[in-house]
């Protein structure tokens, strides 16, 4: 009895161990992302690229539609992805000089429903880029960039834009 009753509690011990360390790693995780948002729950995008005009995208019954352009819903759906760029690091925005690493004016500016997220230059060994979120810096994967939209969807707006 006595050591059913040592196993058992060695068992709650366990689980509980596991159950912390997992809710850790859930919460390291978020803070080695880009933003606390999930990409599905990304309704309204705002884009702004150096040289092109602004676009925006609103998500209404699970599809993109953009008054702005025609809609790319694939391109939408890569920019609401960007919320979940994985970060190698945090910085505070003041520790640089938003001028040299590309931030002023930014490359790109994306607004991921209130949230919005400068994209800079590429770092000294340009395998990463700068990016602004609130007060902070991010260092993120270079490819981690607003893409350009297609030729085509240059054109005018979609009928189902609205």
């Amino acid at each position: 009895m006595k050591a059913r009753l040592i196993g058992l509690v060695a068992l709650v011990v366990l689980v509980a161990a596991v159950a912390w360390q997992w809710h850790a790693d859930e919460a390291d995780a978020q803070a080695h992302r880009l933003t606390a948002l999930d990409p599905d729950a990304v309704n309204h995008i705002e884009v702004a690229l150096k040289g092109l005009p602004p676009e925006r995208f609103d998500r209404r019954d699970g599809r993109w539609t953009s008054a702005t352009a025609a809609t790319d819903e694939g391109r939408a759906e890569d920019l609401a992805a960007l919320a979940a760029t994985p970060v190698a690091s945090w910085r505070p925005a003041g520790e640089f000089d938003a001028a040299k690493i590309g931030l002023a004016p930014p490359v790109a500016v994306l607004t991921l429903n209130d949230t919005r997220i400068e994209f800079g230059d590429m770092t000294a060994l340009r395998k990463q880029r700068y990016v602004r979120v609130d007060r902070q810096i991010a260092i993120v994967p270079a490819q981690a960039l607003p893409r350009p939209p297609r030729a085509d969807s240059l054109a005018a707006p979609s009928s189902s834009a609205r």
